[in-house]
């Protein structure tokens, strides 16, 4: 697991060569757009459980059947591992957008989520529909221009859909 400063250092050590131009830039521009990053990290964090509650509010209601008797979130003790289990996605979504870097969400997280979904008789789609959900909420809200460092925020909501889209691949 590295972050995107380590990933540049090592890849670079690899080759044998020095930090290309084009490496530094992207690094020095992850420097200059930090403020933002701390802010969407943080605005998504404050309200983690706002968003994993939207989420599986708007994924019930579309499909009722996962909380009928008989479905995959039927229970109390059912729902609450589907409850957990979609805060886990976000809690690493939020690592991986601070550090710039997707790997500590693929190998700490995602890494075998689908074979023990698969194992368990989860139903993979509505997985990664419930994550779709939660990317719409914590976009939402990450998205927010009040209270938060200004400037365009497109590249890195851009990132940030990309782990969610990640994680709903994974799983679906």
């Amino acid at each position: 697991m590295f972050d995107a400063f380590a990933r540049v250092i090592s890849q670079a050590d690899a080759r044998g060569d020095y930090i290309s131009n084009s490496q530094f830039d992207a690094l020095n521009s992850m420097v200059a757009e930090s403020n933002k990053r701390m802010d969407t990290v943080n605005r998504i964090t404050s309200n983690s459980s706002q968003i994993v509650a939207s989420a599986a509010r708007a994924l019930f209601a579309q499909q009722p059947q996962l909380i009928a008797p008989g479905g995959n979130a039927y229970t109390s003790r059912r729902m609450a591992a589907c409850l957990r289990d979609m805060e886990i996605i976000l809690r690493y979504v939020t690592y991986a957008t601070f550090a710039g870097d997707g790997s500590v969400l693929e190998d700490r997280c995602l890494n075998g989520l689908r074979e023990t979904y698969v194992a368990l008789g989860v139903p993979g789609g509505s997985v990664a529909e419930g994550v779709n959900k939660m990317k719409d909420a914590a976009i939402a809200i990450a998205n927010d221009r009040n209270g938060i460092t200004q400037g365009d925020c497109s590249s890195l909501m851009s990132e940030l859909s990309s782990y969610f889209d990640r994680a709903a691949a994974a799983v679906g």
